[in-house]
């Protein structure tokens, strides 16, 4: 199955209500996956194949060689901008 972490810097309020947002647009679009949340620190020790997070940290996770995919958003809860930036990376690794 599918892991993707969605990541803020203290690991609490707003990746979990990103978390929430991502778990909408899967079941939308009809995706099965695994979500979790986390903080920054510990993203980059994960086993996830997408991480997802705020456009705010991309250059703290441009420092990590990390294999995984990793969507930055603009707007953490927007479910509009999410599906946008998630599709590509579902169909690319042929989870849609």
């Amino acid at each position: 199955m599918l892991q993707i972490l969605v990541v803020c810097g203290a690991g609490l309020g707003s990746s979990f209500a990103c978390q929430m947002s991502v778990e909408s647009v899967l079941q939308d679009i009809g995706v099965k996956a695994s979500v979790d949340h986390s903080d920054i620190s510990s993203a980059a020790g994960t086993r996830a194949d997408i991480i997802i997070s705020g456009k705010n940290f991309e250059s703290q996770f441009r420092r990590y060689d990390l294999s995984m995919d990793l969507i930055f958003l603009d707007r953490l809860v927007d479910k509009k901008e999410i599906e946008e930036k998630l599709v590509p990376v579902l169909k690319s690794k042929g989870a849609l």
